[in-house]
């Protein structure tokens, strides 16, 4: 009976998007790793040129680390030339950041690993269930990302 309910849990679909995030996460990470990059590093790039002008404490937030630990990652990402400041740096004043061309080519490197990524994730499937994928899978993470409602009582 143990294994039976051991194998049920395996093929929950939650267990395996975890081992499947985990495993897909680990595989970006050893492909960044090379350029002393991490996913962090990216989301920062993407929020910089999404959004000029972006404070730490919001690119902190928006990565779910402190504002300290943010500036630490733009600081990385200034010495590999990623990011520029327009700034002069100093206590309480607002950093103005931008990412260099260099930064812009690390970035369309990246979209480019994460679409092999895909397309090897993908190549499972039938050419007429891909189309269908993606979708479905936007709609579970609505699903598990939205607040969950409030119980009665509580």
């Amino acid at each position: 009976m143990e294994d039976e309910e051991l194998m049920s849990v395996m093929m929950s679909p939650t267990m395996l998007l975890i081992l499947l995030g985990r495993s897909l996460r680990e595989r970006i990470d050893d492909s960044l790793a090379g350029q002393g990059l991490s996913l962090r590093h990216l989301s920062a790039l993407g929020h910089l040129v999404r959004v000029p002008g972006i404070s730490y404490s919001e690119l902190g937030r928006r990565a779910g680390v402190t504002a300290q630990s943010m500036q630490a990652t733009v600081r990385q990402l200034e010495e590999l030339g990623a990011v520029e400041r327009d700034s002069p740096a100093g206590r309480g004043r607002t950093a103005e950041l931008r990412v260099t061309p260099h930064g812009h080519a690390v970035l369309r490197d990246f979209r480019q690993r994460i679409a092999d990524v895909d397309a090897l994730l993908m190549g499972a499937l039938p050419p007429d269930r891909q189309r269908e994928f993606a979708p479905m899978l936007m709609r579970m993470a609505d699903s598990a990302l939205a607040p969950e409602p409030e119980k009665p009582g509580g």
